[in-house]
């Protein structure tokens, strides 16, 4: 599934073809995807101008005139493709939205796990998508101070933690992976242990890599791409996610605390809550 850094990287691409530009033409070509389209939503569409797109969470949200906001998940197959030279539609290409300057951007989506709607732009918090979700991890109101506040007396692991949408939103399986091994806290620590000092390691790991993510393009796994068509990179920066029973890169452990296994720890896989887990038992205490 795309998580944070894949879904602002389509919301990134998607920005220069679509803001600033009227919706001229919009093609559904079946009624649903996970949720069915909302009604007339081809008609409500056309003709709309696009004046921003951002994100919340693992959602893009396509801002309209007239107070209304298209609200897009990937789903766990979904993209959006920009094509400029009118090549035939694909045959899971389900929506079709043409620009005024004639660019379509086409929401492909094979699993169809992905959604689609429209909803009041005011009082967007409040909806039932969102009224749930915790800070977003790229913003200044996710601190070490808030994550500690949040964790306390919680006694799931804290890679279980990093996953749950109410406590913060975007980051995934793969990102909370590296981000403890960055922060060198296990996956398996009690969530509500991870406050004070620890705290003040993995927000700022988090944040990092995220960001650093964002800047690769994301993570192309399978079905990941870019608007463009061009592949995310970052997964060549893996440091354990993937790498099970390979050499862990830590120097000193991998938060850089004294007393680390320089060059001794090995990549471990474990399973939590039906999802693999990949860290360093070395370097990640």
């Amino acid at each position: 599934m795309p998580e944070l850094p894949e879904v602002e990287t389509v919301c990134r691409g998607l920005a220069g073809v679509l803001e600033g530009h009227r919706l001229l033409r919009v093609v559904l070509r079946r009624k649903d995807l996970r949720i069915p389209f909302p009604p007339r939503l081809a008609a409500r569409l056309t003709g709309r101008k696009v004046e921003q797109i951002r994100r919340r969470a693992k959602y893009m949200l396509v801002d309209l005139d007239g107070g209304e906001v298209l609200i897009i998940h990937l789903g766990m197959s979904g993209r959006m493709v920009i094509d400029k030279h009118g090549s035939p539609p694909e045959k899971h290409d389900h929506v079709i939205l043409t620009t005024d300057d004639g660019v379509e951007i086409r929401f492909n989506d094979p699993r169809r796990f992905g959604l689609m709607t429209l909803a009041p732009r005011e009082g967007l918090a409040k909806h039932k998508l969102f009224h749930h979700l915790g800070p977003d991890p790229l913003t200044d109101e996710f601190t070490p101070a808030s994550l500690s506040a949040t964790l306390k007396g919680r006694k799931t692991s804290i890679k279980a933690a990093l996953l749950d949408q109410r406590i913060v939103v975007g980051v995934g399986n793969i990102y909370a992976c590296e981000s403890l091994y960055r922060a060198g806290i296990s996956p398996l620590r009690k969530a509500g242990t991870v406050a004070g000092v620890r705290a003040e390691r993995l927000v700022p790991a988090i944040k990092a890599v995220l960001f650093e993510a964002i800047a690769a393009g994301g993570s192309s796994l399978r079905d990941h791409v870019q608007p463009s068509g061009e592949l995310g990179y970052f997964q060549h920066a893996w440091k354990v996610y993937g790498r099970e029973g390979e050499s862990c890169a830590c120097a000193g452990g991998a938060s850089g605390r004294k007393g680390g296994n320089k060059g001794m720890g090995v990549v471990r896989r474990i399973t939590q809550g039906g999802r693999s887990t990949f860290y360093c038992p070395a370097c990640q205490g």
